[in-house]
């Protein structure tokens, strides 16, 4: 995987650059759908290319690794083989999903014990074969394993999660080389910065990150309750210390305006649930705002529910959306989803335009506060 950093924002810390892996080109700052379980939850992948524009996809190790399993996916060729989808997919280890099942997992200086969410069996995840489990999936970038402790952890736990975190990476990162791809394409290791919102600890994990030369680098356990000022502070505590030239990837964030905001702070990949599990439940983000479809206010409203957005958008109203999502039908939250999915790639595209512009402060300072408004 190589990255190319092109252009760098006068006023800022944002930039544009080009990603390349086996399976095409990223251009950055970029948006990456959710594909927990090797799709997009209610979308068809002519969906993601033709109205998403999607240009990479995530999966989840742990989801994977229940359902369907390693035997299925490794005979099938890989996880792009056996959906179909062309284009770079990255595999989150696994980690966050692993610990957040309290109760149902113990942790361990080897590894982390747990049992299925889906039929209650007991697993036991490790740095060594966290990374085999990857290697079969096949993503193009593959997570390391680490612990993604609680947003109100104290400094001790904090501290002695990081530590834990930063063996694992070591783990991680030896077996990643000392293992070799297995369909006949290079696979890139990105590490994650730990350290919850603890300056010196994100410092630390920060060097520590650095140290390895990865591909690329995330930073991990953020938007997890604290409060955003305290979560862009620590982005720039953080980048202040990740290599400029590598990708820096924002894991599991989050709002229009958080998006914004942590390219400012020079961030370049960003992950959240939020655009298709708030779209299921009939929200839908615009520049004007966030719309609620089931209220009654849409219900004589036939303008597009987007003219600015995708086929979809300028095909349907936003009168036909409301009665959808009011008589239940699943058509409603598979347009929600398109809809959010596509403003969320639209919304990374005019960013990256603006850096190529030399405006992006300004830009952003003129759409930021109505992207939160409810409309």
């Amino acid at each position: 995987m190589t990255f190319e950093l092109e252009h760098t924002d006068p006023a800022s810390d944002a930039r544009t650059g080009t990603i390349t892996t086996a399976h095409g080109k990223i251009k950055t700052p970029i948006f990456m759908p959710v594909g927990t379980c090797g799709s997009v939850k209610g979308l068809h992948f002519s969906e993601l290319r033709e109205q998403v524009k999607a240009q990479i996809i995530l999966g989840n190790t742990y989801h994977l690794y229940l359902r369907p399993g390693l035997d299925t996916l490794q005979k099938a060729g890989g996880l792009h083989k056996f959906n179909t989808w062309d284009r770079p997919i990255l595999t989150d280890s696994g980690g966050f999903q692993v610990f957040s099942l309290t109760g149902i997992r113990k942790l361990k200086e080897e590894g982390c014990e747990f049992r299925s969410h889906i039929d209650g069996s007991k697993h036991f995840f490790t740095p060594e074969n966290v990374m085999d489990t990857e290697r079969i999936i096949g993503a193009d970038i593959m997570m390391a394993f680490d612990e993604c402790p609680p947003g109100e952890s104290d400094y001790q736990y904090a501290k002695k999660s990081l530590g834990l975190t930063q063996r694992w990476l070591d783990r991680c990162v030896k077996r990643f080389n000392e293992t070799e791809p297995l369909y006949g394409y290079e696979q890139s290791l990105f590490p994650i910065v730990q350290g919850c919102t603890f300056k010196d600890l994100r410092r630390e994990a920060a060097k520590h990150v650095a140290d390895k030369g990865a591909d690329g680098n995330a930073i991990g356990g953020l938007a997890v309750g604290e409060p955003t000022e305290v979560m862009y502070e620590m982005i720039e505590t953080v980048n202040e210390i990740l290599p400029k030239d590598k990708p820096r990837y924002l894991m599991g964030v989050g709002t229009p305006q958080n998006i914004l905001e942590a390219i400012e702070r020079g961030v370049d990949m960003f992950d959240c649930v939020m655009p298709t599990r708030n779209g299921r439940n009939a929200m839908l983000f615009t520049y004007d705002g966030t719309m609620n479809m089931r209220n009654k206010k849409w219900e004589n409203d036939f303008s597009p529910i987007d003219p600015d957005g995708c086929d979809i958008d300028r095909l349907h109203s936003k009168a036909y959306l409301h009665h959808l999502f009011k008589a239940q039908e699943l058509l409603a939250m598979q347009i929600a989803s398109i809809h959010n999915l596509s403003f969320y790639l639209r919304l990374v595209t005019d960013a990256r335009h603006h850096i190529e512009q030399g405006d992006f402060v300004a830009w952003k300072r003129s759409v930021i506060d109505n992207l939160g408004r409810r409309v």
